[in-house]
């Protein structure tokens, strides 16, 4: 039995978030802590704050399209650790609010909407798979990775989460 859109999409955010939670919990024990959330890895990327803002609005968006609803607003306002676990919260929360059989079915769904000076037209599956998953794990890699770079200890497993059989 093939995999649905929800169990394609839903699961994936939330433990991707979970593990993302984690590894800013060792961002925050981090010696070097309070300069971190405005850390990046390059002049022209975006902070950390950043990538956790734009992986939280992948995800929440994906969910909200592929169910055929707008996707929540949350404004971009952190600034510290605890405001990041707070939108990760939220946005998990919001993941977990919407049903899967408002998304099973999407495949063929129109998604169409702007970013930017873009305008992006997919079908739901093309949206998913070519759009959505890619654009989330770059701004959670993002994230890992300036933390990494700053001396945090992480590891693969740190990003991976514990596996699961």
């Amino acid at each position: 039995m093939p995999l649905s859109m929800s169990q394609s999409s839903l699961p994936l955010f939330t433990r991707a978030l979970r593990n993302l939670s984690e590894i800013l919990k060792k961002g925050e024990a981090h010696s070097d802590s309070a300069s971190l959330t405005e850390a990046r890895l390059y002049p022209d990327m975006l902070t950390l704050v950043g990538q956790v803002q734009r992986a939280s609005d992948s995800a929440k968006a994906c969910a909200a399209r592929l169910s055929g609803n707008e996707p929540p607003s949350f404004p971009d306002t952190e600034k510290t650790f605890a405001d990041l676990q707070e939108r990760i919260r939220k946005t998990i929360g919001y993941l977990n609010s919407v049903p899967a059989s408002a998304i099973d079915g999407s495949e063929d769904r129109a998604i169409v909407f702007k970013a930017g000076k873009n305008e992006y037209n997919f079908t739901g599956v093309q949206y998913l798979q070519g759009f959505a998953i890619p654009n989330f794990f770059f701004h959670v890699t993002a994230a890992y990775a300036i933390l990494r770079h700053k001396g945090v200890p992480l590891g693969k497993l740190d990003f991976l989460g514990t596996p699961r059989a």
